[in-house]
């Protein structure tokens, strides 16, 4: 569960119970039959996070993640999760949950791209959300 690394860019952040959420990620990942390879989750604030959507993206306009999928065999893990914790305090207010459950289904849900969901489609979206919840209700903390 080394594999699974937490960065922080632009703010001082720290994540609280890491060797969990490892056990959390890792083991969603292997319930998908996906090998973990690698992945960085990197924290950041609005503008770090605008300046990636802008840069590689082409989009002007906040968002709560990001992912960048690097793997080169299929059914392997292997990325970068972008979150901005600016994102994650103000959709836990507006949606009256913790940041720390917020930030967890954010957690998963870039997780969820890197293990091939998508959410463009209404479709896609609820199955994404209802992938997400049965994640989150399979935490331990």
């Amino acid at each position: 569960m080394r594999h699974i690394h937490f960065f922080s860019e632009n703010i001082d952040f720290t994540l609280k119970h890491k060797t969990k959420i490892r056990a959390w990620i890792a083991a969603a990942i292997a319930s998908e039959a996906y090998r973990l390879k690698e992945l960085n989750f990197i924290f950041c604030d609005d503008s770090y996070l605008l300046r990636i959507n802008q840069d590689f993206l082409q989009h002007d306009d906040y968002t709560d993640v990001i992912t960048f999928d690097h793997a080169e065999t299929p059914k392997t893990i292997q990325g970068d999760i972008f979150i901005s914790i600016d994102r994650i305090n103000e959709n836990a207010a507006k949606f009256n949950v913790s940041p720390a459950d917020e930030l967890c289904r954010v957690m998963i849900h870039g997780t969820l791209h890197l293990l091939g969901y998508k959410d463009k489609s209404k479709t896609a979206k609820t199955q994404m959300t209802a992938k997400e919840d049965f994640y989150l209700a399979s935490r331990s903390f």
